[in-house]
């Protein structure tokens, strides 16, 4: 007869509240092995024991199961009634445990469930294609989410345990985190190949007079523009805020006005020849992307894996910009 864990009498229900510590699975060991040898001196040799020791634990299981296990008729030893269905009791006890356990060990051989990964827009669409495209071929039966999201958010995200990982611009000093730098370009002025500005190699703030601009609503560019741009201020021409890098581009192609970009994110449409990019004066604006993870976060095969193709990523991609 086989019972049934869910159908716990009050015999058990006090041990098993306390099933699960590393000391109560060694007593059910140990019980199991003196009914499978009918004898506490065999029980004490296969499990490195004294047999005093063994017998110790099988009477603390019968005063926490306030009941008798085994019934002593000389040398030798019977299960109690209780003792039977105690045993059955302990069989499966130890049967999960060892399915628990291979079921740990499988994950880390075939890693399996999702990773959550938040960006702002232009990071999904121009960094992360590539590494993931990579980990999916290592980690198949892991699924990646992106979360879109923007600078502090980002960072947020990460702190609350909502994304497992995030990208986002230096600085990043938020103590709890780890910051990895996988990342490096340079943020542009663009505008469309007819525009006046087009022929220009570098331009000052002060070049903007006059001109439409396209910036972003938000986030760590904006405010790098905003104190770049602070001397005139006042005299500057916001025309649109945008919240997104295709529309940006689309808007200048289309005559709209002048943004900044990083050059990552427009580097097909200037290579076309659909857009120009300049430089910032008096020093190149620098883009530096880092990944972010917490400290206190344990990382599974699958995270690591993902740090690592982020990381095989990034060198690849600064090998390109060194030789190109």
């Amino acid at each position: 007869m086989r019972y049934n864990l869910g159908e716990t009498t009050p015999l058990f229900a006090a041990f098993f509240r306390r099933l699960f510590s590393p000391m109560d699975l060694d007593q059910l060991h140990t019980f199991l092995e003196i009914v499978r040898l009918k004898s506490f001196s065999k029980a004490a040799l296969t499990c490195f024991r004294t047999q005093p020791a063994i017998s110790a634990q099988v009477r603390q299981l019968e005063q926490e199961l306030n009941t008798t296990l085994f019934e002593r008729l000389g040398t030798r030893i019977s299960l109690t009634t209780a003792g039977k269905i105690f045993a059955e009791y302990a069989e499966q006890i130890l049967d999960l445990r060892r399915q628990a356990q291979d079921s740990i060990n499988e994950l880390e051989k075939v890693p399996r469930g999702e990773l959550v990964i938040a960006a702002n827009e232009a990071t999904c669409l121009y960094v992360l294609p590539d590494v993931f495209s990579q980990f999916k071929k290592l980690f198949p039966n892991v699924q990646l989410h992106v979360d879109r999201s923007y600078g502090s958010r980002v960072v947020e995200a990460v702190l609350d345990n909502l994304a497992d990982f995030g990208i986002c611009q230096f600085p990043i000093q938020e103590k709890k985190l780890q910051v990895v730098l996988i990342h490096t370009d340079e943020i542009k002025l663009i505008c469309a190949p007819t525009h006046p500005l087009a022929s220009a190699r570098i331009i000052d703030p002060e070049d903007l007079l006059g001109h439409p601009l396209l910036l972003p609503k938000a986030g760590t560019t904006r405010s790098r523009l905003n104190q770049w741009m602070e001397n005139v201020e006042d005299n500057t021409q916001i025309s649109m805020e945008l919240d997104s890098t295709e529309m940006m581009k689309r808007f200048v192609m289309a005559g709209l006005g002048i943004a900044f970009l990083s050059t990552s994110s427009c580097a097909e449409e200037v290579a076309e020849g659909k857009l120009v990019a300049i430089g910032l004066s008096p020093e190149p604006m620098l883009r530096r992307l880092g990944l972010i993870y917490r400290k206190d976060k344990a990382l599974s095969k699958a995270s690591l894996g993902l740090i690592q193709v982020i990381l095989n990523q990034a060198a690849i991609t600064s090998g390109s910009a060194t030789t190109g």
